[in-house]
């Protein structure tokens, strides 16, 4: 059973994101503000839920939320700052998006770099703890999956439109085969090393 809120104030933002682990694409993090009594029966963790399940409830949360934004970091900057500060860098842009200030920060994961003044706490595996957290995971992954939709009908032979850029065989084998596009981050292992088997 998930949680509603956790801190008792009213704007208290979930923050979750999409695309840490992809070879291309950029990082999109969401941040989402939802009633203090939010219920919905079937808001989890993106993960658990099926891509049908998913565009139902972004429809769902970006009706029902108080306020909620989605904000991206490019390849480029990831390839330059590490993916792990780009993370940072996308919760950071969507929260500037919110039209209101965030009274309280939920972070799915064990790590997070402050936001102005506003207290945090990180929450591992809160995608499947807390709404708000839920509710960010699917607009981040629908708003990901979307934009590699879009960019695998440009780039057909990666397969993005099936893998979302994350490290498959067939994407790692189009790399091979074709090499890297503009959307790759170059700072990541895109090939297995010589000897390694595609996987």
């Amino acid at each position: 059973m998930l949680i509603s809120n956790h801190s008792g104030n009213l704007f208290e933002a979930g923050l979750d994101e999409a695309g840490r682990g992809c070879l291309a694409g950029p990082v999109v993090a969401a941040a989402v503000i939802l009633p203090p009594d939010y219920y919905h029966p079937l808001l989890n963790d993106s993960k658990q839920l099926s891509a049908k399940q998913r565009d139902f409830l972004r429809e769902e949360v970006c009706k029902e939320a108080l306020h909620w934004a989605v904000a991206e970091v490019s390849p480029q900057e990831i390839d330059q700052i590490n993916i792990l500060n780009a993370s940072f860098a996308a919760m950071h842009r969507a929260l500037d998006q919110l039209p209101v200030e965030a009274e309280y920060l939920l972070v799915d994961g064990n790590r997070f770099k402050p936001y102005k003044q506003v207290p945090h706490a990180c929450m591992i595996k809160g995608d499947g703890r807390f709404f708000s957290i839920a509710a960010a995971s699917v607009l981040a992954k629908t708003h990901r999956d979307e934009l590699m939709l879009k960019l695998g009908e440009e780039f057909p032979f990666y397969g993005w439109g099936q893998n979302a850029g994350y490290p498959t065989k067939k994407h790692r084998e189009a790399i091979a085969k074709y090499g890297t596009s503009s959307h790759h981050r170059i700072s990541f292992r895109l090939l297995p090393e010589q000897g390694e088997l595609f996987v």
